[in-house]
């Protein structure tokens, strides 16, 4: 096969508001994607799958490294490099037809080249006499189909796709990823590789010949896996389950780290980022493992499924509970704690005790605003004060999240309180 597109040690880092270098986003990516392949990028939100795919396509520079395309660099947006996003991204202005020849437009393409295409595009997308609608007519699954369209129009050689399913009803997406599938499979596609952006493991076994699994804070390859399954693959198969749990342990496999009583400013402590997550969530979660049919312990896999559940939604909950140390994870398992299955015996007020008593035992930064705040004479303290530490270590976006997150955490716990008007930290409510 013939590599299309080649990166070399990507690295990308953003500046801070203040025009500082800030945490990197990206950290030595190198890969490379080959005629005749669906290649999956898979990870959790914020691990720069869509900012890989950015620089990919040209319209973003990287901090240091090359994408070379074809063996010539890329320094912009690269003719046959096409792109699907998320969202529609559709000019309700205009329509269907409209839309979709408006991908010729940059390309100089005369109109009566550009009307040929754009219906063959429209016809073998399956939105045949839809020319003349307008974005407002049609369901989400027919605007998407607009967006691909649109992308196929210029004939492009590589396809990138913005986790383009996520927008859509369960039956919908379906319909779409079969579709697209069928026409790959057959060859009708004027494409020669495909890079898909999604956080959806089973949609990635489902329609890719090689995954690769980027971990957080920095993005970096944490493993690639190949899928040797023939097409149409069937969700139900034991190879297809197979698959589907290897990525999950693969997605587990490095425990999180250990939180040791100690001195916030340790490195080891800092550089942790925390996700954002619901109390509720956390209980439920817990409930659900400590029942039948897990009775406490269970395969992340089936626990998604009985949540219905998505790795995004998933992973945080179960790496918050790691972290508290009512669960452990590992290896794409869960089991409760002993305080796990404690905490689903007890009543609110018991619930709080425990919760607060795990926090401060593992959460560093939580203790560390409550041991602050018991010092200062006031009992008052910014977020600003801490965050600015966590920002020495983490990326805005994470020292935000993670602040968010022991906020959160400890509000329910009662440890302290917060004002979000002022974002300052107090010990008015708590005992």
């Amino acid at each position: 096969m013939t590599s299309l597109i080649a990166l070399n040690h990507i690295n990308q880092t953003y500046k801070k508001a203040s025009g500082e270098a800030g945490a990197k986003v990206l950290d030595d990516i190198s890969l490379t994607i080959q005629q005749g392949e669906i290649v999956g990028l898979l990870g959790r939100s914020g691990c720069g799958k869509s900012t890989l795919l950015r620089i990919i396509s040209g319209l973003i520079k990287p901090s240091e490294g090359e994408v070379l395309y074809q063996g010539a660099a890329v320094h912009g947006p690269a003719e046959g490099i096409a792109m699907v996003f998320q969202s529609f991204a559709l000019f309700p202005w205009l329509t269907v037809l409209e839309n979709v020849e408006l991908g010729l437009e940059a390309l100089h393409v005369n109109a009566a080249e550009a009307r040929k295409r754009a219906l063959q595009a429209i016809d073998l997308i399956g939105l045949d006499g839809y020319e003349s609608a307008y974005p407002k007519e049609l369901s989400g699954g027919m605007r998407q189909r607009v967006g691909f369209a649109r992308a196929l129009v210029v004939n492009p050689n590589l396809l990138l796709m913005d986790e383009p399913f996520s927008a859509l009803d369960v039956l919908t997406a379906e319909t779409l990823r079969t579709d697209l599938l069928d026409l790959w499979v057959e060859k009708k596609l004027p494409i020669k590789a495909v890079l898909l952006v999604t956080h959806n493991i089973e949609e990635a076994v489902l329609m890719c010949d090689r995954i690769v699994i980027l971990s957080s804070n920095p993005g970096r390859i944490a493993t690639e896996l190949a899928i040797t399954l023939p097409h149409p693959r069937n969700r139900l198969d034991a190879k297809f389950r197979d698959y589907v749990d290897q990525i999950y342990a693969r997605m587990t496999q490095k425990p999180v780290p250990k939180f040791a009583a100690a001195p916030l400013q340790q490195p080891s402590l800092m550089a942790t980022a925390l996700p954002h997550v619901s109390t509720n969530a956390l209980s439920g979660f817990l409930e659900v493992v400590s029942n039948a049919p897990f009775y406490g312990k269970g395969d992340l896999p089936h626990v998604a499924d009985e949540l219905t559940m998505e790795i995004d939604e998933l992973f945080p909950v179960a790496e918050m509970l790691h972290a508290l140390r009512f669960a452990e994870v590992a290896e794409g398992d869960v089991r409760l704690t002993e305080a796990g299955q404690q905490f689903v015996t007890l009543d609110t007020d018991d619930r709080k005790k425990l919760f607060r008593k795990q926090l401060i035992a593992h959460v560093p930064l939580a203790a560390h605003i409550r041991s602050r705040l018991d010092e200062i004479p006031s009992h008052r303290a910014p977020a600003s004060r801490f965050r600015e530490e966590l920002e020495d270590h983490l990326s805005e976006q994470f020292a935000d999240t993670t602040l968010r997150a022991v906020i959160n955490l400890g509000r329910y716990a009662e440890l302290f309180a917060y004002d979000e008007q002022s974002e300052i930290f107090s010990l008015e409510d708590p005992n």
